[in-house]
């Protein structure tokens, strides 16, 4: 699901996204740096592409041809049916089976 970065509501895209396109419920810009895959406040340009020219608003619209709206997994978040706890659970069964013997 394509989420958005300012006020984490579900983004329903009936078409390819261009530039101009905004949430429905914030208007905020939604072809920006802050939804796509490859941002990472922690990377050189804030981005995990390398060649990608530097874009100093990450909030607004842009013309990077790089990108691709980050997808996020509905497991977990409110409204789900499943809970932080299975998850917890399948994660912890799955990390003690690399340790079980034949």
């Amino acid at each position: 699901m394509k989420l958005c970065h300012r006020c984490g509501r579900e983004v329903k895209l009936e078409a390819g996204l261009q530039r101009t396109d905004g949430c429905p419920v914030c208007h905020s810009d939604l072809k920006c740096c802050m939804n796509c895959r490859f941002h990472d406040p922690g990377a050189a340009n804030q981005c995990r592409e390398p060649q990608v020219d530097p874009v100093l608003e990450k909030d607004r619209a842009n013309f990077c041809e790089l990108f691709q709206y980050r997808e996020v997994s509905a497991v977990g978040l409110p409204g789900t049916s499943a809970s932080p706890q299975s998850d917890k659970d399948r994660a912890r069964a799955a990390f003690d089976g690399l340790f079980k013997k034949g």
